[in-house]
């Protein structure tokens, strides 16, 4: 009877001891308070436009650094869509935000091909810096309702040019300057009709009186 008590005993202590190994075998699997589902696939990705694809390789083959950035809406119309933030295009430039790749491709071109020759040419120097305000900015056009090209990070507004030399010519005061600096720039506004779809210089509007404007939108052919 003492035998058959202590086996009794020792079947209920080994019960309880797999209850409390159940007990925690099954916190371990489940956490207290979470479900256990199945984890949802990820879907892939859809690749970038053949256009936008093209463009990016363009600017590889200029041997520009670039960073592809991702599409971005931030409302009221606002968007940055298909833009790149460039990083290094052989001349540094100042406050280079979001641009769409085409009007980053043709403004690296127009640094490489227009405005380095032209200060060779004009003032025997090199061009060190490119000032610009920016470009994308949320904002309409002056005076008017409509959005910017600058809030679809289309646009880019240049306002000056550092020679290695420290001369500094800006746009404001050159743009009626002496005749050296007024012809380089006319010789770079040019150089811009022939990239850009929309050139606007202080010629344009007294909105305009310090920059030059560049964009990408329209249909092209708008040089003032």
């Amino acid at each position: 009877m003492r035998d058959r008590a202590r086996d009794i005993r020792g079947v209920r202590g080994a019960g309880l001891i797999a209850l409390t190994l159940l007990s925690a075998c099954s916190s371990d699997l489940v956490p207290r308070g979470r479900v256990s589902t199945a984890s949802k696939p990820v879907l892939p990705t859809a690749p970038p436009p053949l256009e936008l694809r093209q463009c990016l390789a363009k600017l590889q083959s200029q041997s520009v650094a670039f960073t592809p950035l991702p599409d971005q809406n931030f409302g009221g119309g606002c968007s940055a869509r298909g833009s790149v933030k460039l990083l290094d295009i052989g001349v540094p430039a100042t406050n280079l935000g979001a641009m769409t790749c085409p009007l980053a491709a043709n403004f690296a071109a127009w640094t490489r091909y227009g405005v380095q020759p032209a200060a060779r040419v004009i003032w025997g120097a090199e061009i060190a810096r490119i000032e610009t305000f920016g470009t994308y900015n949320c904002r309409p056009i002056a005076g008017s309702g409509k959005l910017s090209e600058h809030a679809h990070s289309n646009a880019i507004d240049v306002a000056a040019f550092v020679l290695n030399d420290g001369r500094r010519i800006t746009v404001e005061q050159g743009w009626s300057g002496d005749k050296q600096t007024r012809q380089f720039l006319k010789i770079v506004h040019m150089s811009a009709c022939k990239r850009f779809n929309t050139v606007l210089s202080p010629d344009y509007n007294v909105a305009h009186r310090d920059h030059f404007h560049f964009d990408m939108g329209g249909k092209g052919g708008f040089c003032r």
